[in-house]
């Protein structure tokens, strides 16, 4: 675990002053504080990222395809297995994302713009866990972990996006307020884990379905990182 913390915040760390000048990097994915806090009393754990700008403003311009479509996203990477929130056991780093993407919807049990359609609301900010791998064919240096389709010992959680990666699409709440992101998360969503380690990463990721030379879904850019040095120093706050 520690070498795979130490090979991400390498190569995220190297992608942060060229990505500040990028088309994203404004105040709005630059952080200033990471925070879990665990709420005995409604046993649920909220997750939260402050910025300097407003949090959850700045939003994708669509790509109007699925490949190359843009993906914004405000990541926790962890200290957590990949067994604690329903993925057969597997080596990465397990994150929870907060994204936006305006281009496809990957959340289908899910209405969050409460329209009545399943399949039309990727823009609006919504979690997901996924596990991380070092990807050097990426300019961030990192990828959503994939597998074959066909492979028998992988396990997703039931509310997975149907895509060949390590990703889940649980449907915890998110909100933006001001310069805040929130999510709060059912504490036995996550194997009742209210000890661990974590950070705070704005980055922008990109979807290609087209060439095999290039993840499904890698990091390309990184706006900015809670610690600094991607060190995972946070650790869970009792309420």
């Amino acid at each position: 675990m520690k070498r795979s913390i130490f090979i991400i915040a390498t190569l995220l760390l190297a992608t942060i002053a060229h990505s500040q000048n990028s088309e994203y990097g404004n105040d709005d994915l630059k952080i200033t504080k990471a925070e879990v806090t665990y709420h005995a009393g409604l046993d649920v754990l909220v997750w939260e990222i402050t910025v300097a700008g407003n949090a959850g403003a700045t939003t994708p311009s669509p790509a109007g395809k699925m490949n190359g479509a843009p993906v914004l996203g405000y990541v926790f990477p962890t200290s957590l297995k990949s067994t604690d929130v329903g993925f057969s056991e597997t080596d990465g780093i397990v994150a929870l994302a907060l994204t936006s993407h305006p281009d496809f919807d990957d959340t289908p049990l899910w209405d969050e713009n409460m329209d009545s359609k399943y399949d039309n609301d990727g823009v609006i900010w919504h979690p997901h866990w996924v596990v991380l791998v070092e990807d050097k064919r990426v300019e961030g240096g990192l990828a959503v972990k994939q597998f074959k389709k066909d492979d028998s010992t992988v396990k997703l959680p039931p509310t997975n996006p149907g895509m060949p990666m390590y990703m889940d699409s649980p449907g915890y709440g998110v909100k933006a307020i001001n310069n805040t992101i929130k999510v709060v998360v059912p504490k036995y969503r996550m194997n009742n884990q209210t000890s661990f380690n974590y950070d705070g990463v704005a980055a922008y990721m990109q979807v290609n379905t087209e060439n095999m030379d290039k993840p499904m879904l890698g990091v390309y850019k990184v706006y900015s990182v809670a610690s600094g040095n991607l060190s995972l120093p946070y650790t869970v706050k009792n309420n």
